[in-house]
């Protein structure tokens, strides 16, 4: 791993001999040794995967959140390396800080943003969602304090039965019409969310893409035609074929995840390279005696003297507390060792079993691979009881994002 044009703050001569520094040695300011690495080229290769997957739509990178947790303007520019022609974000912030940092391919902003909002979004002449008529009125409002030569692209939205926003497919056409009708504004696209794409065999996705389309085609009658058709999220990018249209919405599969646990052997997910791994370092390591209880509550008891490493990360890192009770694992030294006792805010304990040669500065993974082994963020969510989009976006931004 290597991080070009950092300075090296140093590390313990062992270290070097060994030919290991501790990345957050390098730059000035990350003081403790835990941080999340993502790798770019991963982020590209991914990108390009389903680029050709789905070829001749194109592909709208989805980095809302901060990329999902991974770090949005590196991973935007990833993404366009790959072979994205536009990103995707929930918000008129999340837009604005792509512009700010010189990313000026299109940015189509998901939600509906607030009236407040819609100032903010022409001057970064982001793309706007509509499905209201408050929310095309209070665009109209900021698109007429401004001096453009051209309509602004606007997509409309339409909710065909995942019931979370969207205009009904009557209100969709009464929108179009105003849109299309206004030359201060350019009707660029329409398309709708699907609610279950990642059950391959749920017939329900089939039967919002018949909404969609029936929308399309009373659009037609009206002589409206957006067009950039879509639909598809990254499960509908990898296995609705029909869902593609012009454009396909990838978020989780960017970063190289599954966009359900159920998935994760399927054909097209096989080629993903999972782009980030969250790191720390053995910061304590001691003998404890048998029978002596660990962390808060004590409920972790010890059956036989063991090795206990303590690692400088907790639960307001982004590691649930709930990890130890559910058998969650680290990687030291090449193997899986149980995490003992409850995590605590900002520190762990790990169960390295009788005799261990664990020692402090050593490298711990929380999710990653090291030697043969791995941690996955799916694991963690399979333990938890949630989804691998949760664990990476709870990441916590006192983690340092190092990139590779």
């Amino acid at each position: 791993m290597s991080t070009p044009g950092l300075p090296r703050l140093g590390g313990r001569a062992a270290d070097e001999e060994e030919g290991y520094i501790s990345p957050v040695k390098r730059v000035a300011g990350w003081l403790r040794p835990a941080w999340v690495e993502v790798d770019l080229a991963a982020v590209t290769a991914n990108v390009a995967h389903i680029c050709d997957l789905v070829a001749p739509s194109a592909v709208c990178a989805v980095v809302k959140a901060d990329g999902y947790g991974h770090g949005a303007v590196p991973v935007a520019r990833a993404a366009i390396a790959g072979g994205a022609l536009r990103l995707g974000v929930a918000l008129a912030e999340e837009g604005h800080e792509l512009r700010q940092a010189g990313v000026d391919v299109p940015v189509i902003v998901l939600s509906e943003p607030a009236p407040e909002a819609m100032r903010l979004v022409v001057e970064d002449n982001l793309t706007p969602t509509i499905y209201t008529e408050r929310g095309l009125a209070a665009l109209l409002d900021a698109v007429a304090a401004q001096d453009l030569r051209a309509g602004l692209p606007v997509h409309l939205k339409v909710d065909t039965g995942m019931h979370r926003v969207g205009a009904s497919p009557a209100q969709v056409l009464e929108l179009a019409g105003a849109v299309a009708a206004n030359p201060l504004l350019s009707l660029e696209g329409l398309y709708t969310h699907l609610a279950v794409a990642d059950d391959p065999a749920n017939p329900y996705t089939q039967e919002q893409l018949a909404s969609f389309d029936g929308v399309i085609a009373a659009l037609d009658v009206r002589g409206i035609r957006p067009p950039l058709l879509h639909a598809a999220n990254s499960a509908g990018a990898l296995v609705h074929a029909a869902s593609r249209y012009q454009m396909v919405r990838p978020g989780i599969a960017i970063y190289g995840l599954a966009p359900a646990s159920s998935m994760k052997g399927h054909p097209a997910v096989r080629p993903f390279m999972p782009a980030l791994s969250f790191k720390a370092e053995v910061s304590y390591a001691k003998e404890v005696a048998a029978g002596e209880g660990l962390s808060y509550g004590l409920r972790y008891r010890l059956a036989v003297s063991s090795v206990i490493a303590t690692v400088p990360v907790g639960y307001a890192d982004g590691a649930p507390r709930r990890l130890s009770e559910v058998g969650g694992d680290v990687l030291i030294g090449g193997r899986r060792r149980r995490i003992a006792g409850s995590v605590t805010m900002d520190q762990i304990l790990v169960d390295c079993g009788p005799g261990a040669a664990v020692k402090a500065g050593e490298e711990v993974v929380l999710i990653g691979r090291q030697g043969d082994e791995e941690v996955t963020a799916w694991e963690w969510a399979d333990r938890l009881g949630t989804i691998a989009y949760e664990v990476t976006c709870a990441l916590s931004p006192r983690l340092p994002r190092i990139y590779t």
